[in-house]
């Protein structure tokens, strides 16, 4: 980041953050002059007595649902012959010897023996893409080995499991190299050692792995010393925060071997409790308005509940209270083949594995909630259990929650979504009117206000492209979260807001919800009109968007009209993203469409120039990213022109049932 970055951040700072990065700033000096002696440490406040940890109570794995306990175990296997995607990469380098400081993506090392804090982790040119380098240390694939083991007891998974912590406790000393940079990455770390502890607790050779393992104790104290002397703070307590109280407190829970224990598990249970009720809406949508992210953090809020409950160290209700509002949040937003939205940054984030990675996280995360708080009539019918499900709820009490639901709610105002649905025909669109992201940064949010996803029968028609990057592509990162590259309204050629940086943005548009009707009415027009202020810092234009799903002719109607002063000319493109099966044709203004299953036709607006791209390299545009660090090609179709005030552009997308005939 250059000095003009961190001056941007700084600005974004209240005072009281300032003082506490001030303090981190000068802890983090010190302990480069002289190392905390951690080993001295961890023996010195280890609580008198013998170390038992308060294992989880596990069900027979005889009554684990069949169908999710035999993919988990083929992909342990697939570990086993040292297979694991990470991203969009198999990482061949998580054999029998693991190599946790590479970047498989460009083959560069991260320095193993530097100080932390002065590892250049965004510098990609120097250490590789840090994602890449963080990712497999987060252990997942060691939670997936123990689920292994707890389902059939072959020692080939535990050994496995073995050989990697004490390569990585080994290999990455307190407070050496990369892993000890980030508080989110020892957080995770933390929840999928206690799990890992809980799934091998059957395996004779656990307890010498673990509580009587003087590296692993000594690796535990440092991760939890860590955590409490750098939490995220202010503008940065995100998501961030909730999974470093949420590995603290499940650490604590389940291996109370320090005289700071109790303490540190009574602070993440506050941390977690104030984090819970701050970053979560009334409805239970994320504030960050990330749905990844969304997933991610009830993922971790679950597996310390659950933890808390198991050790009778209970959370506060507000934090049962949330994650059900977040599981009738997820029940409202998916589409008809159980994806949700694709909105704002998502980089996979697991909080807790315990299932096949390639199943689908979102049924499971329901399944959890049907499991603690009752499955309500209106949620999508849920498959099989999962096995995370299976293990994480058994033995834990249902909760009866006030307040849920009747009704399958299409409007989440607080977060500002809006779903226009017709279930009959399997079409599900999105609106976006809401807050531009979370707190001063916004650091998870996307230049999309009043963007939509129009999906039919499960196939994006009009997509979001996703988020393909966050470190190390400065031009893709600033391309796939632009105005541009979503389904709204660009003008004067910039985003709605201003960018300060990769997860910064220094000046929020402000949307807000003008009317809306129809939404639960199956056989009448649905209705959406919202408008932003996003350019009002140029010559004071508003874009104002209506949205019609017009349930019995199959059409969507969008109307964007641009409000400003009188004999005012704006430059403007508007931008349609297709889905990457969705097989275009220009003809005029006129584009036909093809996708399986269906096809259909866009009629574009005449007052605007319009040009297909696919793949283009050079603009950029034309791109999808199915999943982090992954684009392929995709149609976009960019209108440009100017705009007098008041001029309406209305596109129109129709949809038929059957298959396009094909000559």
């Amino acid at each position: 980041m250059n000095p003009a970055w961190y001056l941007r951040r700084l600005q974004r700072m209240e005072p009281s953050e300032l003082a506490g990065r001030v303090n981190d700033q000068l802890l983090r000096l010190l302990w480069r002059i002289t190392p905390p002696d951690i080993a001295r440490h961890a023996g010195a406040r280890l609580a008198p007595g013998p170390r038992q940890p308060r294992l989880k109570p596990l069900p027979l794995p005889a009554h684990a649902p069949q169908q999710a306990a035999e993919r988990l175990i083929q992909s342990a296997d697939r570990i086993l012959a040292g297979h694991w995607q990470v991203f969009a990469r198999d990482h061949g380098a998580l054999g029998e010897r693991p190599d946790w400081f590479v970047d498989i993506r460009s083959g560069k090392r991260a320095p193993a023996d530097m100080y932390a804090f002065a590892v250049p982790y965004r510098d990609e040119a120097a250490v590789g893409n840090i994602k890449y380098i963080w990712e497999p240390s987060r252990h997942h694939h060691l939670t997936l080995l123990a689920s292994a083991y707890y389902l059939t007891s072959d020692v080939r998974y535990a050994e496995r499991v073995a050989a990697h912590l004490t390569s990585w406790w080994r290999e990455n000393p307190f407070p050496r190299g990369p892993h000890w940079i980030s508080g989110i990455e020892l957080g995770v770390r933390l929840i999928s050692w206690a799990w890992v502890r809980q799934l091998l607790q059957n395996w004779a050779g656990a307890p010498a792995l673990f509580e009587d393992n003087e590296q692993f104790l000594t690796q535990l104290y440092a991760h939890q010393y860590w955590l409490s002397q750098f939490p995220s703070r202010g503008s940065s307590a995100n998501n961030h925060v909730i999974a470093e109280a949420a590995g603290q407190f499940v650490a604590a829970c389940v291996f109370p071997f320090f005289r700071d224990s109790a303490l540190w598990r009574q602070n993440a249970a506050r941390t977690l409790a104030d984090e819970a009720v701050a970053q979560t809406f009334a409805c239970g949508s994320n504030r960050e308005l990330a749905t990844d992210y969304h997933g991610f953090v009830l993922e971790l809020l679950l597996a310390a509940a659950v933890q808390g409950e198991a050790s009778g160290h209970q959370l506060g209700e507000m934090v049962w209270t949330t994650m059900c509002r977040m599981s009738d949040v997820i029940a409202a937003m998916l589409d008809d083949r159980a994806h949700p939205p694709r909105q704002g940054d998502g980089d996979e984030g697991i909080g807790l594995l315990l299932d096949d990675p390639a199943g689908n996280r979102w049924l499971g995360l329901l399944a959890t909630g049907a499991r603690l708080f009752g499955e309500l009539p209106w949620w999508p019918k849920l498959p099989e259990p999962d096995l995370r499900t299976f293990v994480l709820t058994d033995g834990i009490g249902a909760r009866a929650i006030a307040a849920r639901p009747a009704h399958r709610p299409h409007l989440l105002d607080e977060a500002g979504q809006t779903f226009l649905v017709d279930a009959g025909r399997a079409v599900w669109c999105r609106c976006d009117h809401g807050p531009h992201g979370f707190g001063r940064i916004a650091g998870h949010a996307h230049a999309d206000a009043l963007s939509l996803e129009c999906r039919i029968g499960g196939v994006d028609i009009l997509a979001d492209p996703g988020t393909y990057c966050y470190h190390g592509d400065p031009r893709w990162r600033a391309y796939f979260r632009s105005t541009l590259a979503h389904n709204t309204l660009c003008l004067f050629g910039r985003d709605q807001s201003v960018s300060g940086g990769p997860f910064l943005w220094t000046r929020h548009a402000q949307s807000r919800l003008i009317a809306s009707s129809g939404l639960d009415d199956r056989d009448a027009d649905a209705n959406w009109v919202a408008e932003h202020t996003g350019y009002q810092d140029e010559a004071g234009p508003v874009h104002r968007r209506s949205v019609q799903l017009q349930r019995l002719a199959a059409r969507l109607v969008v109307t964007d009209i641009v409000l400003a002063g009188e004999g005012l000319a704006v430059p403007a493109s508007l931008s349609w993203h297709l889905g990457p099966d969705v097989e275009c044709k220009l003809e005029g203004r006129t584009a036909q469409l093809a996708w399986p299953g269906g096809h259909g036709e866009l009629e574009l607006p005449d007052a605007l120039d319009w040009t297909l791209y696919r793949g283009d390299e050079t603009v950029p545009a034309g791109w999808y990213s199915p999943s982090f660090d992954l684009k392929v090609p995709a149609t976009t179709l960019i209108g440009s022109g100017t705009l007098a005030a008041g001029q309406s552009l209305v596109t129109e997308l129709r949809w038929f049932p059957e298959p396009a005939r094909r000559s």
